[in-house]
């Protein structure tokens, strides 16, 4: 049994590298495709040639240059930088010279110009949304409004999605942010922009409505966007955002993971508010990763696992500073709100606590036990 197992590891192993090999290959082709298309590959033969042409005339026509001296120099001559260090003396020789400084000044100008060219195109692209990307377990973002700004900043607060790289799908004309790892495709949620996006290696996709539609057509977008991405990638984590409730059903049946009714959350936090003054500052302190307690979601110590649920509560706080609100039955399962103090802790479940920061003991010792 072992030796069957350990041939199926082998063989998954040999497997993961052939796939690894196989998609560094095909961005070494990606990349090669480019650089002809930009005639990069035709300047470096043709540099190339001239270089390989000049050194073996100097050496054939200068008795006391080797073939390393000569290659050296003819690199030095036609970059322009001249040290002196080695001079033809030959008629020959002299003649090469002052080809390859002719030459030299206009190859100089010529690959500087193409480099920057490729640059240049390679930034309006970006910026207009043109290109495609290749990222994995990233950060999609379908439209763009107010709260997708805000919640980009929020995203980069924390430490851990600072430098993940973010794809807008937006229909809007450039870039709206400058931010070095995010990314804009331009244009409707449709196949091809999730396919510029690389839907199929995300992790999360977040589907905001477009403010530009009454709230019927705009929760209308984000079921049909939402059906697209799901039969894309079904295994990406999708957050949706709408306006009506009634139309949450409807989302459930496309498969969103996690529905957030916008209307419905400030009308609740409202009349909160204007019942317990104050609320809607805590309830503000504990989402905003910017100051005060944070949410955080970390997998039960193991150490845990079968204790009632206020044993593990003062425990936490007193050491920790950490309270639990609520536990979720594994990754993406139901979430049970201030559970009863003889609940019982279960192998995979996950707490959902108030922290000032990661660095709580509770983070640490739940990371240790995976």
């Amino acid at each position: 049994m072992n030796n069957k197992q350990s041939m199926r590891s082998k063989k998954k192993s040999k497997n993961k590298l052939k796939l690894w090999l196989f998609q560094q290959y095909l961005k070494l082709q990606r990349i090669w495709i480019f650089l002809e298309k930009e005639n990069f590959i035709r300047l470096v033969i043709l540099i190339v040639a001239i270089v390989s042409l000049s050194t073996i005339g100097i050496y054939l026509a200068e008795p006391d240059i080797s073939l390393i001296d000569s290659l050296w120099w003819t690199i030095v001559t036609l970059t322009t930088v001249g040290y002196g260090d080695i001079t033809p003396v030959t008629t020959i020789g002299r003649l090469i010279a002052i080809i390859d400084m002719i030459i030299g000044i206009a190859l100089l100008g010529v690959f500087s110009a193409t480099l920057a060219s490729i640059l240049i195109d390679q930034k309006i692209k970006d910026d207009l949304g043109m290109n495609s990307y290749q990222f994995e377990n990233h950060i999609i973002i379908c439209e763009w409004n107010y709260r997708a700004e805000t919640i980009i900043k929020e995203l980069r607060i924390d430490p851990k999605i600072q430098e993940k790289p973010i794809v807008l799908i937006a229909d809007i004309e450039h870039k709206p942010l400058e931010d070095r790892h995010l990314f804009f495709v331009r244009g409707q949620v449709s196949d091809e922009t999730l396919s510029q996006a690389n839907l199929k290696a995300a992790k999360t996709v977040i589907i905001l409505g477009d403010d530009k539609l009454d709230y019927k057509n705009r929760d209308a977008k984000v079921i049909l966007a939402t059906l697209t991405v799901e039969s894309i990638n079904r295994s990406s984590y999708t957050i949706v955002e709408l306006v009506d409730k009634a139309y949450v059903p409807t989302c459930r049946r496309a498969n969103a993971d996690e529905i957030i009714v916008t209307s419905q959350l400030s009308s609740r936090l409202i009349s909160k508010a204007a019942l317990n003054h104050g609320i809607s500052e805590a309830v503000s302190d504990i989402l905003s990763y910017e100051y005060g307690s944070q949410l955080y979601k970390v997998p039960l110590p193991k150490s845990e696992v079968g204790l009632n649920f206020i044993d593990v509560f003062v425990r936490m706080k007193q050491t920790d500073q950490a309270i639990i609100i609520a536990i979720q039955k594994g990754q993406e399962g139901n979430v049970i709100s201030n559970p009863p103090s003889e609940y019982k802790f279960n192998e995979n479940d996950y707490l959902i606590v108030i922290a000032a920061s990661e660095k709580a003991g509770v983070f640490n010792k739940a990371l240790s036990d995976i």
